[in-house]
């Protein structure tokens, strides 16, 4: 494979991908893999991420809250967003979304 910085999107892509299921059958922990690799552990972390939201397509689920309930409080690493009735699904989405690239 040529140098990381020539490669296209795609070329990087599957090269993570290897190095992702080779670190996974290893047994070791992130430390001792990428030192031993010679990968950063900031790059594993990253690309860990990156497929494991890659993996976890958004799913809405129906909740039924009842008439009492007049709104739901998510919480999202440190943030905290409060939904009521009649709240825009699309934008919902968009905002967990931004957060959660954030975290």
């Amino acid at each position: 494979m040529r140098g990381e910085l020539f490669m296209t999107q795609e070329e990087r892509r599957k090269m993570w991908a290897s190095r992702l299921a080779e670190y996974r059958s290893s047994d070791q922990s992130v430390s001792q893999w990428c030192q031993q690799h010679g990968v950063k552990e900031q790059q594993m972390w990253y690309w860990l991420k990156k497929e494991r939201g890659a993996k976890a397509p958004t799913e809405w689920l129906p909740v039924d809250l009842g008439e009492e309930v007049g709104s739901v409080t998510l919480r999202i690493a440190h943030v905290n967003i409060e939904v009521g009735r009649g709240f825009d699904q699309e934008l919902l989405l968009s905002v967990i979304r931004a957060l959660s690239a954030l975290c």
